[in-house]
């Protein structure tokens, strides 16, 4: 038998979590068809794998490209091909790219993207998944579809509980988009929406995901003072219907909550003793990457767009806002302005430097910059403790996710945008800092928190493990080399180390070249 492919004398970790092993993979196509000695046989492409190891490529379940849009503006997705991403997961935040029945659907991703700029032309999640597919994707894709766009379909934007008649109209659009292949539903309970949901939409929705046996992502209402009446509202959700559930970067902000992640970890792992199943992933990092609008009281994100730039130029909700911003005494030497829409002469620079050279009060600063900037301001805040990453990153039930962003690089304008490093380090910081440097966890634990356990969460069978007859997603890296480069000076750097990766069975990336053949696939739930 003549292959596609033959990757020779690698040593094999195949994302169970089991020990790693010596042996060659064949290729025939799409597929993975034998894991044995074939030194003997013909290929159209061999790889000699000597002294690397061999994975299934990463499932990054915690993605934006596609509410950052850039999954279909720049479908290379160059920076996570470049550290063995071979699929991602979108969807979430309770933000999805589909369904959308009307312009003001796509609103829940405003807070990302200019959506005055973007052309939609579908309306199911059926005709999204078409649509996306013409764009000739490097990666694979699934997605999540969001509570907070299916609520803005039904209700026209605006943020109320939802009537009987309302939430069987949200329902009946969730039932159709896992119809067509989402994954799941993703959820913020810290939106306005969301906090409008009534617990009975939010039940009878949980009722459609036990149905369809699918999961459900949720990014807390509160990572700070509030953390646990968060995991415990979530935990409850689940066990009315004893829901799969996952929580997303899951994470405790500031010193004043940094102390309770310890009992968050321990509320989850009493709920999985119930038989809840539920999950979470981390990312490597001490600082998060988000808006500068999270900073602001949930009395302000509560209301619409055009009411919160109001109270940022009204004179008594200034002084609310200052005083509520002093109370939650920011380590402003810490905030790096990370990305804005209008005016870039802040990038790069920490709220203290801002303050200092304007002679401004630093709340003055956050609230000016969100008024010029349409509230489009990201953020690098490091307030992320790192004993509490290093615990989480132990238990089985947690896995590696970047909640980073795909970019074609050529196309990044760093002077308006600094992305997050998790966007292009995340995998190899995790083996280099996590498993080589600190022993916090073998190769076999970190492998299969990237591979199998993602997988197994979404529910793909067929990929996140080395085994005959999946598809031959795969990653080869040395093991000696291997190190993430990227730093918040300088987020644009690729990590060393990686040697080759392939997608559905074709070569993406070797020997630091990007190959001009995109194989990814959309992936569809059930299918």
């Amino acid at each position: 038998m003549t292959y596609s492919v033959i990757i020779k004398n690698g040593i094999i970790f195949d994302g169970t979590g089991k020990e790693s092993f010596k042996s060659d993979i064949g290729i025939s196509k799409e597929k993975i068809v034998e894991i044995r000695d074939l030194q003997k046989g013909k290929a159209d492409l061999i790889i000699d794998a000597t002294d690397f190891y061999v994975s299934p490529g990463f499932i990054d379940l915690t993605t934006h490209s596609d509410n950052h849009w850039t999954l279909l503006s720049q479908p290379g997705q160059e920076n996570f091909i470049k550290q063995g991403v071979t699929t991602i997961l979108g969807g979430h935040g309770g933000s999805s790219l589909a369904p959308v029945l009307s312009a003001e659907s796509i609103g829940a991703i405003e807070k990302w993207a200019n959506v005055s700029e973007i052309n939609i032309n579908w309306t199911t999640m059926d005709e999204f998944f078409e649509e996306t597919e013409r764009h000739n994707l490097a990666v694979n894709f699934g997605t999540l579809v969001g509570h907070e766009t299916l609520r803005r379909n039904v209700l026209n934007n605006l943020a109320k509980e939802a009537t009987t008649e309302e939430i069987k109209k949200i329902t009946a659009l969730l039932e159709q988009s896992l119809e067509d292949g989402a994954f799941g539903l993703s959820t913020n309970f810290g939106t306005s929406h969301s906090q409008a949901a009534s617990r009975k939409e939010i039940l009878k929705i949980f009722e459609v995901l036990k149905k369809y046996n699918v999961t459900s992502m949720h990014h807390l209402e509160d990572e700070g003072k509030n953390l646990l009446p968060a995991v415990s509202r979530l935990i409850m959700l689940l066990r009315t219907w004893n829901n799969k559930g996952h929580i997303s970067h899951f994470k405790a902000l500031g010193r004043g909550a940094w102390e309770d992640f310890e009992n968050g970890l321990n509320m989850i792992e009493l709920a999985r003793e119930e038989g809840i199943l539920l999950t979470c992933d981390f990312f490597p990092y001490t600082s998060t990457g988000s808006n500068l609008s999270s900073l602001l009281p949930s009395w302000a994100l509560a209301e619409s767009r055009e009411n919160i730039l109001n109270f940022l130029k009204n004179e008594e909700s200034r002084k609310n806002l200052t005083d509520y911003l002093k109370s939650l005494t920011l380590h402003y030497d810490k905030i790096m302005i990370a990305s804005t829409a209008r005016d870039t002469s802040s990038l790069g620079k920490t709220v203290k430097t801002l303050s200092d050279d304007s002679g401004l009060s630093p709340e003055d600063v956050i609230i000016d910059l969100l008024y010029i900037n349409d509230l489009r301001v990201s953020i690098f805040n490091d307030i992320i403790l790192q004993k509490n990453i290093d615990l989480l990153s132990g238990r089985d039930y947690a896995m590696v996710a970047s909640d980073g962003v795909g970019y074609e690089i050529n196309k990044i304008n760093t002077k308006r945008d600094l992305p997050h490093p998790r966007s292009f380090g995340t995998f190899a910081k995790v083996f280099s800092d996590m498993v080589k440097n600190r022993n916090i966890l073998t190769w076999e634990e970190a492998i299969r928190k990237m591979t199998g356990l993602p997988a197994e969460t979404l529910g793909i069978n067929n990929r996140g493990i080395i085994q005959k007859n999946n598809y031959a997603d795969i990653v080869i890296f040395d093991p000696k080399t291997i190190e993430d480069r990227a730093t918040y000076q300088v987020p644009i750097m690729s990590p060393s180390g990686i040697k080759h990766v392939f997608v559905n069975g074709v070569l993406a990336f070797s020997e630091n070249s990007l190959k001009e053949t995109r194989a990814g696939k959309i992936l569809r739930h059930g299918r």
